[in-house]
Parts: C-alpha cells; structure tokens; sequence
C-alpha cells in the first residue's frame, strides 16, 4: 500500500509520548508499505533527524513551524470561534506539500496522528469533492481509506486543564475544550475509521459523541528489548555507567517532557507536597527528574533539597538503572503513559496514580503502587524505599506484565489490519 502520514510532530527521535506512538506506526508500516511523511518540527534542531526518517519513509518533510507565531494565529482564530490547536498546528507551506504529493501520488490510505493534522486533507482542493458529499463520508468506503489516530481525547484534556487554571486561563482552556470537541465529532464523521490509544479514550469519546463511529482502540507498546534491566542488555550496552546522580541514595525517578503541562503539574505537585514528608523518614533520599526542555518552575524545583533536574539526557536507561523507584505522580493524565510502560519494562518498581494508570490495566500491588493524595503516596514511596524484596518482587513482575501485553508489533498488525480491511 502507499501511505499519507501526516503528523503534528516529527516523530523522532522517539523520546515523548506522541513521537513515540507515531515513530512505531512509521517503522511498521514501513516494513511492507510505502510510507510518505509530512509533519511540523517545532524546534529547529529537529529538522535534521528528516535523514534518520529517510530509513523508514520513501519521501519525508517536515516543516517548521514558529510557536510565538502560531500561538499568535490559534489565539486570534478562537476569537472567529476556531479550536487553537487546529490553526496552531496548520502551515501553509506544509498544505502546498501535501496538495502537490496528493496530487502525485495515488494514495491507498492516509493517517493522521493527531486531530488538527485533519485540517490538511480538509483544505486540500483533491478531498473537496469527497467531503462535500454527505454529512459523513465515511460511509462512502472511498479511496484513499482515512484513519484519524486521536491518540487521546485532546478535548477532555483542555477541559481537565481548565479544572486546574485560575481566571482567566481558566475561561480559554475551557472555550478550546469546547471548540475543539466540535472539531474532533466532525472528523470522526469524516474519516473512514477513528482510532484511541485505550478503550477508556474510546467509551470517553463516545460519552462525548453518542453519535461517533468506526472507534477502534490500538494501544501502546513499548521496547522491552532496549528497555531491559541493566542486566539483561547486551554487553555494549550493559557497559554504560549509571550517571553520578549524587551521593545521597536511594533515589526516586520521574522521567519525561518537562515543557509539558501535565508532567510540571505532577512534579510540582509532588515536590510541595509528598516529597518533604518522604525526606523526613529518609533524609537522604534523592529525585531526580530527567527530561527535556524543563520549565521554569521546574528548573527552580532544583533548590529544594534533595531534587535534581537533568534536562535533555541522551540515554535515559543508565538513570532508571541507578533508581530505586520509579515515581509517576501524575494529576491530569489521558491515554497510556509511556513513561509507565518504560519503567515497568525496566524491571523498577512503580507509583502512580489511578488517573496515570488508565487503559493500562496493571493490577495494583501485584504489578505496581497506586495513589492519589500524598499520604498515600509517602507511604507507597516508603514502603518501597524500606524494602529491596518487595521492589525486586514488583519489579519483576512488572516487567513480565509489559513484555507479555504490550508489544509493539502485535498492536500496530492491528492498524496494518485496519488499513487492508478498508
């Protein structure tokens, strides 16, 4: 098949969520299709990975895309009651990309990972004809077959942010929620198939939508080959040297995008609030928070004792290897975390929260730790922290957990599948 992918963010290299759901549906396409991606790239820097898609892609562009302006244009376009996210992630350069290769090329199928990349085929002269058909094309069974990847339910997390937000933040999140909701029921009516990261994204959308059709749910996976305890890799990479995360030990973990509103929030949370009370039992305890682009107020949660903040590390394996636990303190969470998945895969033992935890179906204290308010969370950390038996336990039988549900090419065979039966 020849495959449109349309993307919001260049996915790669595999390093946060989306990117690396989007990065494992282009590497197994690619296996026996042919894939075009066209995508944004927000930071510069990331242009230059077009060569490491090339291994992957018969064709590839990414194009930049400038936040100050875009957040200039996707605030003006919510005044004319237009999601910001759809007009935020919209490039003229990249819809002439996309016109020229639809007009090219005799597409079998297109995906789009994210709901604003719909906006694409929907202001491409080749789709108007299709979409000015009926009120839901997908009914039409018309080539190219289209599959929109939600992922998440987008909507719901801006309506989960204003819960969060003060005045007038507050309002604007929750008119994108709205608006943006609007946007995702139209392209569900569009697009041949919808496809959510986890059935309760799937019965959140149809809640939402009593009216959706063609849901489908292909979870996550994860690398339980790259992602191994230490040692069970290979001897090069077994040879990597845990990082010098200080003398103070044990060490908790919280890893991931830390320009990323739900991960601040959770790190936040978690410093003010639970991290203080763990201190008091166990002084030396240590929190290292390891990801790129930290925020500010990340960056400033340096000063408290005991916490360390990374940013961008190359390999972010040798830092779980120096863990003790794997600290997921996480408030206003959609989908599956991969940050969840990843240390699981690693054999370290893990607390979340229940809202972390969906579409997951781990079992608590037999796979990992689950809390919500902070006395919960002191004493799951705690009794982590006091115990090497029960760490190795969860440990283990998290890993096997995720080896034995979640593999990446058994849920992509599902989206091969899709696409064929189109």
């Amino acid at each position: 098949m020849k495959i449109l992918y349309l993307a919001h963010r260049i996915p790669y290299p595999p390093n946060k969520g989306d990117k690396i759901r989007s990065f494992n549906e282009i590497k197994y396409l690619s296996q026996k299709n042919e894939v075009h991606l066209a995508c944004l790239a927000d930071n510069p820097a990331d242009l230059r990975y077009t060569a490491d898609l090339k291994a992957y892609c018969a064709e590839v562009h990414a194009e930049r895309l400038m936040p100050s302006l875009a957040r200039a244009k996707g605030a003006l376009s919510m005044l004319r009651g237009r999601p910001f996210s759809v007009v935020y992630f919209h490039s003229k350069a990249l819809q002439q990309v996309v016109n020229r290769w639809m007009d090219a090329n005799q597409y079998d199928a297109v995906i789009c990972f994210s709901s604003p990349m719909a906006e694409y085929l929907f202001r491409s002269p080749l789709m108007k004809e299709r979409f000015s058909k009926s009120l839901a094309p997908c009914t039409l069974h018309l080539a190219p077959s289209l599959v929109m990847d939600f992922c998440d339910v987008d909507s719901d997390k801006w309506r989960q942010y204003a819960g969060e937000a003060a005045m007038p933040t507050k309002l604007i999140y929750w008119l994108e929620s709205k608006l943006l909701l609007e946007y995702e029921r139209n392209v569900n009516r569009r697009f041949d198939f919808s496809v959510f990261v986890s059935k309760p994204e799937a019965d959140l959308f149809l809640k939402l939508d009593p009216g959706a059709m063609n849901l489908n749910v292909i979870s996550n996976g994860v690398d339980h080959l790259y992602f191994s305890p230490r040692a069970e890799r290979d001897a090069s990479v077994a040879g990597l040297k845990p990082p010098a995360l200080g003398s103070k030990t044990p060490v908790l973990l919280f890893t991931g995008a830390m320009d990323y509103h739900a991960n601040i929030n959770g790190v936040v949370w978690f410093c003010n609030e639970a991290l203080p009370l763990i201190r008091r039992e166990n002084p030396s305890v240590e929190f290292c928070i390891v990801g790129s682009n930290p925020a500010p107020e990340v960056k400033k949660l340096a000063e408290n004792p005991g916490v360390k903040v990374t940013g961008f590390v190359e390999d972010i394996r040798p830092y779980y290897d120096s863990a003790d636990v794997s600290v997921i303190p996480l408030r206003l969470a959609r989908g599956i975390q991969n940050k969840i998945l990843e240390a699981m895969a690693m054999a370290k033992p893990v607390v979340t929260t229940a809202k972390a935890l969906e579409g997951i179906e781990a079992t608590p204290g037999e796979h990992l730790l689950v809390a919500d308010d902070p006395d919960g969370i002191v004493k799951a950390a705690t009794s982590l922290l006091n115990d090497q038996e029960k760490r190795k336990r969860l440990g283990e039988n998290a890993r096997q957990f995720v080896v034995s549900r979640f593999d990446w090419s058994a849920h992509m065979k599902l989206l091969e599948d899709l696409l064929q039966a189109s």
